[in-house]
This record gives C-alpha cells, sequence and structure tokens, in this order.
C-alpha cells in the first residue's frame, strides 16, 4: 500500500470520527400506553399540541440566538419529524394511520392537524452550512394547519438574529445588500473578482521570474561563449579545457596507463622534461612515461613573475599558448613543446619510436626500489627499469593564512603555476589592491612586475610587506638590498619594512591586516611568495632518506637514492665536492640536474660537479646573475663602476664582512681616479660582488652584467684565494 492510500485512508477514519462526534444519541422513545378502545382523549391531546408549539418555538429562537449561521429556520409540516431532547417530558405518539379510530377534529382549531410522525434514532445534525443554504433556508414557509393567527405564527423571525448579524459582516467588510436578499450574490462575484486578481497577479509575477531566470541564463551564456566554451569552440578545445581545468585526468583511468615502462619519471616540470631530453639523446626509441599531478604539459616557471607581464598582449584564454618576448626579442612559448609532440599514454607501447607521454592529474605515493614498482595514489602499480624522482616544491603558506576562516582565505593565494598567474591578472584587470608577503626572488619579482603591469593598465595599488630591512635581503649584502627597495619605490611599489602581519580579518569586500608596526592595511588580495619546501610525502613510504636541515632527498654525487633510482631537481639534496651538501631551487639547477640524471639513467654514470646560475630582473634598471653559493651571510667585496662628472667611469671597490654573531661592517677604499663626495647618493650602475668562505671566492654575482657567467664558474671552479680583488674584478669588464 503506497502511502498516499494510508493518507487517504486516515483522512477517511477522521472524517467519520467526527460525523459520529457531532451527533447526539437519542434515547428510545417512551410509548404511550395503548388507548382505550384506540380512541385518545382530546384534552390530553390538545394539551400535548400545546406545548409541542411552545416548545418548537423556543427551541427555534434559541438555535437562532446561538448558532446564528445555522439552518434556524424548520420546516413544519405533516411530514415533518419532530425529535425531543433527551431531556423532554412528552413522549412520542403514535400517527393517525396506527391507530385504530379516526382522527379526532380540534373545536378550538378552524384546521384540522394530522399527528406528526415520529423516529427512533440519531438527530439529523449537519455541522455545517454555507450562507447560500442559510439565506435560501430563511425564506420561512408557513404552516397553514399551525397558522391560527400571526400571534401564534411559529415562522414569526426565527433568522432576525442570524440576519443582523449577517448584516454587521457584510458592513464590515465593506460589502452591501441584504442578507436575506441579493448579498450572497454580490458576495460570490466579489470572491470571483478578487480570485480573478490573484491569478492574474501571480501570472505577472511568474512572467517577470521567467524574464530574470532567462535573462541569468543568457549572462551566463554569453560568458561561456566569451571564455572560448560555446557553441564555436571544438570539441578538442572544450576537451583541452577540461584537463586544465582538472576535470578529467589524461588517461580518464589509472588503469589505461602501461603496467610497465622503461624509464619512469615521477614529477612533470623542468627537471623531469630535462631528463628526457637526455634519455631520448642517448636512447632514440625510449619509451618514457611522466606522471605528474599537474593537468598541464611541462612549462618553465621563471617568465610567470617576469616575462609575462612585460607582453603587452598576452594570451587571454587559458588553453591557447602562452607566450613572451625573451631579452633577446625573440618570442617563445611557456611551453617546452606544444600538444602533439606528446604520446598518447595509452598508445606508449605501441609506438615504434618510442616517444614520451604525461599521465596527467595523478600522484604517486610509493616507490618500492628494490622490486622496482611505482604505486599510485589509487593503489594502481606500475614497473619499471629505471626511475627519476622530480617531484619539485611547493609554495610555502603563512600559518596565520593557512588557519583563518575561509571568508580570509577567499583572498589569500599563494604563486607558483600559469593558473595564479591567470587569477593575479584578472585582480589586476580590475583594479584590485595587492598585496605581496615576502622579499625573496618570487615576491620582489612579482611586486615590480605588477606595479608595472598596473601602471600599464591604470590598476590599483601594489604593496610590498616583510620582515628585513630590504629587497633580497638573503642574496644581496645590505647596503645594494637597501638601495634595490628604492628603486622598487621609485617603480610604484608601496614597500612596507621591518613590518610582520599580526592578525588578517575581512568585511565585505577587503583584507584588513595588522602589522606588529601598529599600521593597518586595507587590500583586495594577498599573494604569500615566502620560500618552497620540497615535495618529499612519499619518503616514508618508499624508506628514502630526507636530509634534516637542508630538505630534500639525499642522493650520491651521481643524483642516485637507490640502485636504479635517482632525484632531480628543487626535490634532490646532492653534495657538491667544492661547496658540501646542497639543495637549490633555480632553473638553471633543475635542467642541468635533470640532463645528467637522464644520462645517468641510460648508464653514463656522471657526477654532478656543475654550479648552477641564476638570473632576476627587477625593473628596467635592476638585473643580476648569480653562481655558486650566494648568502648574504657571508662576507662580500664589491666592484661597481659609478658614473663621475665627465661621465667616465671609475673603480669603486667596496669590501663588505660579515661574521656570523657580528653586524656587518662596511670599508670604502678608493681609487687614484675616484672622487667620491659622501653626501651624493650612491649609484650601482654595473659591478661585480665576491662571495668569500675561507678567503675563497664560492659565490659571484654580476650586477646589471650579462652573458659573463662562464668566467664566474671558471673562477669559482679555481677554488683560490686572492689577493686583489680589484684585479680580478677587471676580468669582467665592469666599463665596457
Amino acid at each position: 500500500m503506497s502511502i498516499w492510500s494510508v493518507r487517504c485512508l486516515c483522512q477517511k477514519f477522521c472524517r467519520q470520527a467526527h460525523i459520529l462526534a457531532s451527533r447526539r444519541i437519542i434515547q428510545p422513545v417512551h410509548r404511550l400506553p395503548q388507548l382505550i378502545n384506540g380512541i385518545s382523549r382530546p384534552a390530553h391531546n390538545s394539551l400535548y399540541q400545546m406545548v409541542k408549539k411552545r416548545t418548537l418555538e423556543a427551541r427555534s429562537k434559541l438555535q437562532a440566538n446561538k448558532y446564528p449561521n445555522q439552518n434556524a429556520c424548520m420546516k413544519v409540516a405533516q411530514s415533518v419529524e419532530f425529535v425531543p431532547d433527551m431531556d423532554d417530558d412528552v413522549g412520542a405518539v403514535t400517527t393517525a394511520s396506527n391507530m385504530q379510530s379516526p382522527p379526532i377534529n380540534f373545536t378550538a382549531a378552524s384546521a384540522v392537524i394530522q399527528e406528526p410522525q415520529f423516529r427512533v434514532g440519531y438527530a439529523d445534525t449537519r455541522p455545517s452550512s454555507t450562507a447560500q443554504e442559510v439565506l435560501k433556508s430563511s425564506q420561512c414557509e408557513k404552516p397553514p394547519a399551525l397558522a391560527v393567527d400571526k400571534s401564534d405564527d411559529i415562522c414569526k423571525d426565527p433568522c432576525e438574529e442570524f440576519h443582523r448579524l449577517r448584516r454587521e459582516t457584510t458592513i464590515a467588510r465593506g460589502g452591501g445588500g441584504d442578507a436575506c436578499g441579493g448579498g450572497g450574490e454580490d458576495d460570490d462575484k466579489k470572491k470571483a473578482e478578487e480570485k480573478l486578481k490573484q491569478l492574474k497577479l501571480r501570472c505577472i509575477l511568474g512572467a517577470l521570474a521567467a524574464l530574470v531566470a532567462g535573462g541569468l541564463f543568457a549572462w551566463l551564456w554569453s560568458r561561456q561563449n566569451k571564455d572560448g566554451a560555446g557553441d564555436g569552440e571544438s570539441p578538442e578545445d572544450a576537451l583541452k579545457r577540461a584537463k586544465i581545468s582538472g576535470f578529467i585526468t589524461t588517461p580518464s583511468s589509472s588503469d589505461k596507463l602501461p603496467a610497465h615502462v622503461p624509464y619512469l619519471i615521477v614529477g612533470g616540470g623542468t627537471a623531469a622534461f630535462s631528463a628526457f631530453r637526455a634519455i631520448k639523446s642517448n636512447d632514440a626509441k625510449a619509451k618514457v612515461l611522466m606522471i605528474s599531478n599537474e593537468f598541464r604539459k611541462p612549462y618553465m616557471r621563471p617568465p610567470l613573475s617576469k616575462e609575462l607581464w612585460y607582453t603587452p598582449n598576452p594570451n587571454e584564454d587559458p588553453i591557447k599558448d602562452y607566450r613572451f618576448k625573451q631579452w633577446t626579442g625573440s618570442e617563445r612559448s611557456l611551453y617546452f613543446e606544444p600538444e602533439e609532440f606528446f604520446v598518447d599514454p595509452e598508445k606508449l607501447d605501441e609506438s615504434v619510436n618510442g616517444g614520451i607521454a604525461v599521465a596527467q592529474g595523478f600522484a604517486v605515493k610509493k616507490v618500492d626500489a628494490e622490486n622496482r614498482i611505482v604505486t599510485l595514489s589509487d593503489g594502481y602499480q606500475i614497473t619499471y627499469d629505471t626511475c627519476l624522482i622530480a617531484t619539485g616544491c611547493s609554495p610555502k603558506n603563512l600559518p596565520m593564512f593557512r588557519d583563518a576562516p575561509p571568508s580570509v582565505q577567499e583572498k589569500i593565494m599563494v604563486y607558483r603555476t600559469p593558473d595564479d598567474f591567470d587569477r593575479l591578472r584578472r585582480y589586476a584587470l580590475q583594479k584590485r589592491s595587492i598585496t605581496i608577503v615576502g622579499n625573496g626572488f618570487v615576491g620582489s619579482e612579482l611586486a615590480c612586475s605588477l606595479a608595472h603591469y598596473s601602471k600599464e593598465n591604470n590598476g590599483g595599488k601594489v604593496y610590498q610587506v616583510f620582515q628585513e630591512s630590504g629587497n633580497m635581503s638573503k642574496v644581496l649584502p645590505n647596503y645594494l638590498s637597501e638601495w634595490t627597495t628604492q628603486k622598487m619605490k621609485a617603480q610604484g611599489v608601496c614597500v612596507i619594512t621591518d613590518a610582520s602581519i599580526r592578525t588578517a580579518t575581512r568585511d565585505e569586500s577587503q583584507l584588513k591586516l595588522e602589522l606588529n608596526n601598529g599600521m593597518s592595511l586595507l587590500t583586495d588580495i594577498v599573494v604569500v611568495c615566502v620560500g618552497c619546501s620540497p615535495n618529499t610525502s612519499m619518503a616514508g613510504a618508499s624508506k628514502l632518506e630526507v636530509d634534516r636541515s637542508l630538505g630534500g632527498f639525499v642522493v650520491n654525487a651521481e643524483l642516485e637514492a637507490r640502485r636504479n633510482l635517482f632525484v632531480a631537481g628543487d626535490a634532490s639534496c646532492f653534495y657538491d665536492p667544492l661547496l658540501g651538501r646542497r639543495r637549490v631551487e633555480h632553473h638553471d639547477h633543475s635542467v642541468v640536474s635533470g640532463r645528467l640524471a637522464g644520462e645517468n639513467m641510460t648508464g653514463a654514470k656522471k657526477p654532478y660537479t656543475h654550479q648552477s646560475m641564476f638570473w632576476s630582473d627587477l625593473g628596467p634598471e635592476i638585473g643580476y646573475e648569480g653562481i655558486g653559493l650566494v648568502d648574504s651571510s657571508l662576507p662580500t667585496v664589491g666592484v661597481f663602476a659609478i658614473p663621475s662628472n665627465n661621465d667616465k667611469r671609475a673603480d669603486s671597490h667596496t669590501e663588505v664582512r660579515a661574521d656570523a654573531n657580528a653586524d656587518e661592517q662596511l670599508k670604502t677604499a678608493t681609487g687614484p681616479e675616484m672622487s667620491c663626495d659622501p653626501s651624493e647618493e650612491p649609484n650601482y650602475g654595473k659591478g661585480v660582488i665576491f662571495y668569500l668562505q675561507n678567503e675563497k671566492i664560492v659565490g659571484i654575482l654580476l650586477w646589471n652584467l650579462f652573458n659573463r657567467i662562464g668566467l664566474a664558474r671558471t673562477i669559482i671552479n679555481q677554488n683560490k684565494s686572492y689577493d686583489d680583488l680589484n684585479e680580478v674584478a677587471k676580468l669582467f669588464e665592469i666599463h665596457a
């Protein structure tokens, strides 16, 4: 039985119970004893008729006063049944047809009255009546047998109280008409008109709702078409958009991946793709499977904070190519290779000439180096001959932002991928105020790039907040870091030094940052750029060693963590024979270490002796390249070419030495051609900074000097001390 049937049955039972409860049970009628000789006494019969008439009249008036909406007018005729109350003392009389003698005529009445018939059972009552029925029943009929005179008329006006209440109700509602006349029809007409008005109002509201819904749908549809996902989009573009958005993986299921591959690479960044190129160079038909947790093909990261912001018209559609101009003027793509270069993972086994297939959207949770098995996060296992781990780094976030309420976290972002670039560019185009937290490579470069982009597009304000006294303080000496900060302020960046964020609260549209120096900063978005941490989550399950101080997988000089298991890129902690154990987070290190790991995967067995370099651009006036161990905590010696009044260049040899537990001391020695006014503001145009350890050069920073990194690498590899670093600086031709 359905729920609806049970409900209907219950309603029916309740209705019957209500009907039975509203009726009065009448006791059995006490019949009069059998009349003698079948004839009743005339005096008794006359007295009974009088009592019956008075009782009926009194009951009718009482019923009309007590229940004005009930049918108070009762028709009295020969066929009308009279049912006495339970407390009546008058007994029921049998009809004349049941008597043996003929009916008796009354002398006091001109009409002959037959005795009414009485029944035994339930009282015939109705719980309610409509107004129409009440009005119809109010038209009383005078039974001719009882209407002897006007004073004795039983239907004199039993509905008088009902008429009065009806008229008061009609007047209170603003209606008119007679209560017993045509007022009921007028009320019905008015009710019908009100229902019609309500129906029209509902139709109008429904039409308005449909218009609003249609407009919203049209707006969403037009926005979708604007993004390139409309009817004009090809199925290939739609599939690519779905893959980039993370809706589907490539392939759709891990079961479609090869069960065994000769070369397996975990990670999809710069080091991973560089390793593939090296493998392909040594094994022309190599089949390489790359497993990446991202939904894009391998791409380079440095342009995300540099060149892409200076491109006049970058592509707005993320499924298109990100193209930018290099410093040489040539244009290239952010991706290493186009989409057609890669092989479908499902067809890798069938590829005769080999190739590289990228499984996008999958993560590895364990590497069994002994059995050469890689286990994905969904449990699927892939066996390999040689494997490379190049998982890279993940951007850090501050604990106060990571543990903040969701409303605050909506305004917080990190910067690492092209998706972050697209999001931040939208904020900049919307003229939002943006706050950069951090003074490292990404934070300083992004602050300069955003300031330039906002200036070109009339955008919002750009803030930079950090705890140190100047930009790039972990790389540059103090004097150069503070000078760089002033240059960044001149470019339009509001730099707030020696400050940290204490609290972050959210109102309807902005974030309010409370700083430890007492300042309050209102901003629309906060970009956290405080460094990266290596992705080593699989180390525990894979039984791989992680360096406690530097982080990253510990590898030997050949970048091998276990037999036939290599690690390259930002996630590797390698041994440098010249500078000791290191972990480097630079693009050049990822390229070179990935290439060396790929060669060793094919059996080269080469040690890693390369001194990786890095570069950075902070606006049009600042650009530098570094190599080796570049750390501001080390003693430094800087040699700069400063323009003089006659536009000639002179050498300025600035030596900065710092102990680990002491403040930096600045000593300036000027050559014979140098004339320096202490009141003049320093201008560091071009120069070389040497980083010393045990009186030996371990790092070199080329300030606004380019294409000389090979010479700097040679000097570091010599690993010797120099008596006059000014003579070494001449090798870089800083005056040219």
